[in-house]
């Protein structure tokens, strides 16, 4: 593993290519050997900076949920990242291209949390438990990497390639939903550009909660209630531009969306 300074130097890269909205040479390219441990370090740095800022963390994001992923990566599991308050964009709203670096936009499900979940042990019915309600969701992804040249290590230690959400408004209890069947249909410009389902999440969403709730526990640092959790992909995700009106419609789900600037 790396010593705290070269963590914290590889930190300042993946800060700096934020802060100045100029990408950087995947991490992995100075540092072949990068570790997953070494990774969610540096992610933490930075996560740890925004907070100094006064940015508060509202939940987690589930990454790398899908085969056709993990495929493109050449790994087999998941990955996780932070969610700040700062990233969320109401429904609705806008989002600046310019505050982002290379933004796509993918449909999701967002479990609410109403009781704590502790792993390891957390089972589907914990899940299903513990979750007040769903909610349908776009996260824009960002990397700053330049041009998404990443590997597993790069993104996670880029918070899982994180950048804002949007929530629909409509809370829908998860007993009424089988979520693995659910169909999903994103729209940019009023055109479908991405379409598919819950089943393409590691089989359901409710799988990759099970995941994320298991991974950080094990880690020491449980998910809480009120937490908001992107479970991951249902669909491709795709790029956006300035003009652009993005629309996410999840069957028995509802609707959210956003515009670009």
């Amino acid at each position: 593993m790396l010593s705290d300074q070269k963590r914290a130097a590889l930190a300042e890269r993946l800060w700096l290519a934020e802060q100045a909205k100029k990408p950087c040479a995947p991490l992995t390219q100075s540092e072949p050997n990068l570790t997953a441990t070494d990774a969610y370090a540096i992610a933490h740095i930075n996560i740890a900076r925004h907070e100094e800022l006064g940015a508060r963390v509202v939940g987690r994001k589930v990454g790398l949920t899908s085969e056709a992923i993990q495929r493109w990566l050449g790994v087999d599991r998941p990955d996780f990242g932070a969610l700040l308050d700062t990233m969320e964009i109401p429904d609705g709203g806008t989002l600046r291209l310019d505050s982002l670096l290379q933004p796509r936009a993918e449909g999701e499900i967002a479990f609410v949390l109403g009781d704590d979940l502790i792993g390891p042990g957390v089972t589907v019915a914990d899940v299903l438990a513990a979750t007040d309600f769903v909610l349908p969701a776009i996260e824009i992804i960002d990397s700053r990497v330049a041009d998404w040249k990443i590997k597993f290590a790069d993104t996670v230690a880029d918070n899982a390639s994180s950048g804002r959400f949007v929530l629909g408004t409509t809370p829908i209890a998860i007993e009424e939903l089988p979520l693995g069947d659910v169909g999903m249909v994103l729209r940019q410009r009023g055109r479908v550009v991405s379409t598919g389902a819950g089943a393409a999440c590691l089989g359901n969403p409710v799988h990759a909660v099970r995941w994320l709730a298991n991974t950080l526990g094990a880690l020491g640092t449980p998910l809480a209630a009120g937490d908001v959790v992107l479970s991951g992909a249902l669909g491709p995700a795709v790029s956006l531009t300035a003009g652009d009106w993005l629309e996410l419609e999840i069957a028995r789900l509802g609707r959210c969306r956003f515009r670009c600037l």
